[in-house]
C-alpha cells in the first residue's frame, strides 16, 4: 500500500514486497532452494501468482512455521531488525519504539527486548498498547517518558519525531523508518546544536535473505510473535488497504492466493 501511495511503483505495476510461496523452478546453475520448497521473500512485485526472486532475497520457511505468519516477516521484520542493529540496541541501552502497535513496531519491541535492552513502546491509544510483547513500559505518545533514551525506532514522524530527538542521550540515534503522521517535523532553533547524536534515514537497500532466515527461525521456535490482524483473499485487497489506512488492524494484513 505504501508503494502505491509513494509513486515508487508506476500505475499498472504489480505491487507488494512480502511473499511466501513454493519454488516451481530452481535457480539457473544450481544453488538456492529446490523445487517444492516453501520460501519467504522480500522482493518487488510480490502480489503476483508467480514471481522471479533472487536467491539472496529469500529464505526457506521452517516446517513448524505457518505460511500466514511467515509472510508477515519480510518488510516489517527486516526493517525492525536492521534499524535496531544500525542504532546499536543491546544490553544496557534504552530503546524507544514509536508506532509500536504497527507492523515494524511490534517486531522492533520484541527484537529490542531480545537484545537485552530496556524497551519503551509508544502507541496512539491505551487500546493499541494491549498485548504488546517485550515492552518494559507502554506509553501513549511520548510525553511523560522519564530519562534519556539511546535508540529510537520512529515510524510516526512529524511533531513526535521532534519530541523524540529531544529525548536522545548524547551519542544516541533515531532511525526514521516511516512517517505515518503525514505531518512536517519543525525543529525549534538550536535543537540540533549540542552533544553529538544522530537522525538517520532508513531503507532496506540490500538482499534480505540472511536476515529473513534469522527471523523465520525465531518465529518457528516461538521466540518471535507475528501478529496477523486481518486475513483474506487477495481479491479483497481494497478492503485490506482500507482497514490498514483506517488503523483498524493491529499488526499485519495477509492476502491469500488460491492454489
Amino acid at each position: 500500500m505504501n508503494d502505491a501511495r509513494s509513486g515508487r511503483v508506476p500505475v499498472g505495476g504489480v505491487l507488494g514486497s512480502d511473499l511466501v510461496g513454493v519454488v516451481v523452478r530452481g535457480a539457473e546453475g544450481g544453488g538456492g532452494p529446490g523445487v517444492g520448497e516453501r520460501v519467504v521473500a522480500l522482493t518487488s512485485g510480490a502480489f503476483a501468482e508467480r514471481v522471479a526472486v533472487g536467491v539472496g532475497e529469500l529464505a526457506v520457511v521452517p516446517g513448524e512455521l505457518e505460511s500466514g505468519r511467515a509472510v508477515g516477516l519480510p518488510v516489517a521484520g527486516v526493517a525492525a531488525l536492521r534499524s535496531l542493529r544500525a542504532g546499536g540496541a543491546g544490553p544496557g541501552k534504552r530503546v524507544l519504539v514509536t508506532g509500536a502497535s504497527g507492523g515494524v513496531g511490534r517486531f522492533a519491541v520484541q527484537l529490542a527486548a531480545r537484545s537485552g535492552a530496556y524497551v519503551i513502546a509508544s502507541v496512539g491509544s491505551v487500546a493499541r498498547g494491549e498485548g504488546l510483547v517485550g515492552a518494559d513500559e507502554v506509553v501513549v505518545g511520548v510525553e511523560g517518558i522519564e530519562g534519556a533514551v539511546d535508540v529510537v525506532v520512529d515510524s510516526v514522524g512529524g511533531s513526535q519525531l521532534v519530541a523524540v530527538w529531544g529525548l536522545l542521550a548524547p551519542g544516541g540515534s533515531v532511525q526514521s523508518v516511516g512517517w505515518t503522521s503525514g505531518e512536517p517535523a519543525v525543529f525549534p532553533p538550536y535543537a540540533t546544536v549540542g552533544p553529538a547524536k544522530s537522525l538517520s534515514s532508513f531503507v532496506i537497500d540490500s538482499p534480505a535473505g540472511q536476515d529473513l532466515a534469522v527471523l523465520a527461525g525465531l518465529a518457528a521456535e516461538g521466540e518471535l510473535g507475528v501478529e496477523v490482524g486481518w486475513r483474506g483473499s487477495w481479491e479483497r485487497f481494497g478492503e485490506a488497504a482500507e482497514a490498514l489506512r483506517g488503523r483498524r488492524v493491529s499488526g499485519k494484513a495477509v492476502l491469500e492466493v488460491a492454489g
